[in-house]
């Protein structure tokens, strides 16, 4: 099968019940506008202005066939992940969009494949939800990046990892809910600066959390946005594990060990920055991704990963499609 696989896109449902009476009056609810643009709303607080593609198929497919795209993956929009509000609250609320989202890929179901949300707080309450949601037809499960001041390394969400690689069921990490600041508030600070550190932790969190070395190998896991900053300063995370193992030495090995337990995608926009993923990872590691139908996503799909002129075409395969067959157990 030709075409891209785009590993990294978002839905929004076109509307969905009152979640105020249950969930507190800043619970997200959207304001129609027109019957192809709406604005989410956090209690009175507009919060992103959206659009059709958030929730049409035909929509999202004129614009995959646009792009050469053979098949998404449409995942939650991590605005509504609600890890902090209480795991009942948010496991509610996980099942009103888990359900939407279905509604939403049902018009192409051989090309939108759906990812799930789940109630992170509550690790015995996420497992559950995604076995509800596996058995419904979601193929894969999006997570943020911590929950609260938890990162990856915590108990419960390693206990979520650990059930997700015994189901052999793909994750994808998002970053959410980044620090505020009166200095990250200018120039989209937070999306450009913020994002990435925030992926960049995530990954460490598994690393020198030991999350790797005690989780199973067989776990299928992406990092967003080209894993932030991980791969340029891997080896200031190196030389610190070794000079300063004292502190943190407390992975079993040093943080180029795990390179093969994780995947990225690839909307790093700019070639320079894709070969030193690819140099840094191996072309094995990486897969495209969009971060559609948002406006810092990558349109058309893929661009940087076709014009590279350092791939070999090997290479460009498997970024395109090959390893995010595998990723996604698609035959």
């Amino acid at each position: 099968m030709t075409g891209l696989i785009d590993i990294h896109t978002h839905y929004v449902p076109n509307g969905w019940p009152d979640l105020r009476a249950d969930a507190g009056p800043d619970a997200p609810w959207l304001r129609a506008e027109t019957e192809s643009e709406a604005m989410i709303m956090m209690g009175d607080k507009e919060f992103r202005r959206i659009a059709a593609d958030c929730w049409n198929a035909e929509t999202r497919l004129l614009d995959m066939d646009a792009d050469g795209v053979r098949t998404q993956v449409v995942s939650p929009t991590p605005a509504f992940f609600n890890y902090g509000r209480t795991g009942e609250q948010a496991g509610r609320i996980a099942r009103i969009f888990n359900d939407l989202a279905l509604e939403i890929v049902a018009p192409a179901p051989d090309r939108l494949i759906p990812f799930c949300q789940v109630p992170l707080q509550d690790p015995d309450a996420a497992c559950r939800e995604l076995e509800r949601c596996l058995a419904a037809g979601h193929r894969g499960v999006e997570i943020g990046n911590h929950v609260g001041d938890q990162d990856l390394d915590s108990a419960g969400v390693e206990t979520f990892l650990q059930h997700c690689a015994s189901l052999g069921v793909p994750v994808f990490v998002h970053p959410w809910d980044m620090a505020d600041s009166p200095r990250l508030d200018r120039w989209m600070a937070r999306w450009l600066t913020a994002m990435p550190a925030e992926t960049h932790l995530s990954i460490l969190a598994l690393v020198l959390g030991g999350v790797f070395d005690r989780i199973d190998a067989s776990l299928k896991i992406c990092f967003a946005h080209g894993g932030g900053s991980f791969a340029f300063w891997l080896g200031r995370m190196e030389n610190a594990w070794h000079r300063r193992n004292d502190v943190i030495g407390t992975s079993e090995f040093p943080p180029s060990h795990y390179l093969d337990r994780f995947h990225v995608d690839s909307v790093v926009f700019d070639e320079r920055a894709l070969r030193l993923l690819v140099d840094t990872l191996g072309a094995e590691r990486v897969m495209v991704g969009s971060d559609y139908p948002y406006p810092l996503g990558e349109r058309p799909v893929g661009e940087v990963v076709r014009k590279s002129g350092f791939l070999s075409e090997t290479e460009r395969q498997l970024i395109t499609s090959g390893n995010a067959e595998r990723f996604l157990s698609l035959s």
